[in-house]
């Protein structure tokens, strides 16, 4: 009995942690706790910010990434955005940019629900996993520090 009450008690506490929706807490304009357990890895992170397959962000934003040869000019330089927001801001920003601007193009890379246009394999499925964010975060982060000195 107890090994089947920790069963079910285990798959409730996964199928939360696997809804983006409930595994981030708002707080104003951010989300102060990490989406995971694991730290951000800031070279991860600069990996899937610069990847025209993963985070896509070069399509709009342009970066410290000297080897990228097209970068987008629709949206701030990285930099600035890094310069004017906390960690927690980042994050929020990252996983819903639309909670910020209705109107903006940004993709929300960890909302799964009421979006428009989703094809039916993605479907319930965030962009970036909550680890990826976190290595975002990381990495842009570290930018920061590099832009301060």
């Amino acid at each position: 009995m107890r090994s089947a009450l920790a069963g079910l008690l285990l798959a409730a506490w996964t199928v939360s942690l696997a809804n983006p929706s409930q595994a981030q807490t708002w707080s104003g304009d951010s989300i102060v706790n990490p989406l995971t357990a694991i730290p951000g890895d800031a070279v991860k992170g600069r990996v899937i910010v610069a990847s025209r397959q993963t985070g896509l962000c070069l399509l709009c934003h342009s970066g410290p990434f000297p080897e990228e040869r097209f970068q987008g000019n629709l949206a701030p330089e990285i930099g600035i955005s890094v310069g004017r927001l906390s960690e927690a801001q980042l994050r929020a920003r990252i996983v819903d940019a639309s909670r910020f601007n209705p109107g903006t193009i940004m993709p929300s890379y960890y909302r799964t629900v009421e979006l428009n246009r989703v094809a039916p394999k993605f479907d319930g499925q965030p962009i970036l996993s909550g680890q990826e964010i976190e290595d975002v975060v990381a990495f842009l982060v570290s930018l920061k520090t590099t832009v301060a000195q």
